[in-house]
């Protein structure tokens, strides 16, 4: 089988990908990129399309990156995680151990199975296999540097979630499932899952599944300072989609516009804040 590995050296609380490389050997991999900006995961990926199996070896952006590499470059090729980054959301909800050396292990086994990919349309095209949203979490993934991610850990998605709650505003939004007509709601966050967790564990769709052809929906109403603050403790152990204090629906498809533009983010990564 022929595998490319992909490394962010510097995802997480890695330092360099020297010691990381020598424990990977056991992959057998015949080519080792490592990324040294924005997008270069992307373009490691899209060049790899004749490979058999394809190693994200970062953090949610890595695998974010991979995945388009995948998707816009038409690749028929496996995926497989190792989870080095700060959150690695999308591979609690594979079941990839915490550990390298499991996490290796289990890529060594080979057992593959299919999952949704989802299609972001807006100004670009963009693809997503954990979580997208837009509104309050948009503000957070704007403040959330990497230097935040370095210093908190996972900590970081709360620090973050601090310095952006003075900017907590509302949305006039207008949302669309399955081209049924649109609903118009004064929202402060949508939230469309895939994946089960965002922000290093949090289980914002705790039911999700990622087989069966459908986005859990999360739309977070505007609401009352102490609503909130119970909502928030609600979502934090995964008590939250029976709450009157959200909406929550599954569908194939959903179209969003709001004024002001919403910013959202595929994966934790900013795309824009144009209709989607």
């Amino acid at each position: 089988m022929r595998t490319c590995v992909i490394l962010n050296p510097v995802a997480g609380a890695l330092k360099n990908a020297d010691p990381i490389r020598e424990r990977l050997e056991r992959l057998k991999f015949e080519r080792f990129c490592v990324t040294e900006q924005p997008g270069d995961a992307e373009k490691f990926a899209s060049e790899a399309c004749n490979f058999d199996l394809l190693i994200s070896a970062g953090g949610d952006g890595t695998l974010n990156e991979v995945v388009n590499g995948i998707a816009h470059g038409g690749c028929n090729a496996a995926l497989g995680v190792l989870p080095l980054g700060t959150g690695n959301d999308f591979a609690r909800t594979l079941g990839v151990p915490n550990g390298l050396e499991a996490a290796i292990e289990q890529i060594i086994a080979g057992q593959i199975r299919e999952i949704d990919l989802v299609r972001v349309t807006s100004d670009q095209v963009r693809y997503f296999v954990n979580v997208s949203s837009g509104g309050f979490s948009g503000v957070v993934d704007e403040k959330l540097t990497p230097e935040m991610k370095r210093t908190w850990g996972p900590l970081a998605y709360l620090r973050s979630a601090a310095a952006a709650f003075s900017e907590l505003r509302g949305y006039a939004t207008r949302v669309a499932l399955d081209d049924a007509e649109a609903h118009e709601l004064d929202l402060y966050n949508v939230v469309i899952a895939n994946g089960r967790y965002v922000a290093g564990g949090i289980p914002i769709a705790p039911e999700a599944d990622i087989t069966d052809g459908l986005l859990d929906i999360v739309l977070i109403p505007e609401r009352g300072p102490a609503d909130l603050a119970i909502l928030a403790a609600q979502i934090l152990i995964g008590k939250h989609l029976s709450s009157d204090a959200i909406v929550f629906q599954r569908a194939r498809k959903i179209s969003i516009t709001s004024r002001p533009g919403m910013w959202f983010n595929v994966d934790g990564e900013l795309i824009g804040n144009e209709p989607a």
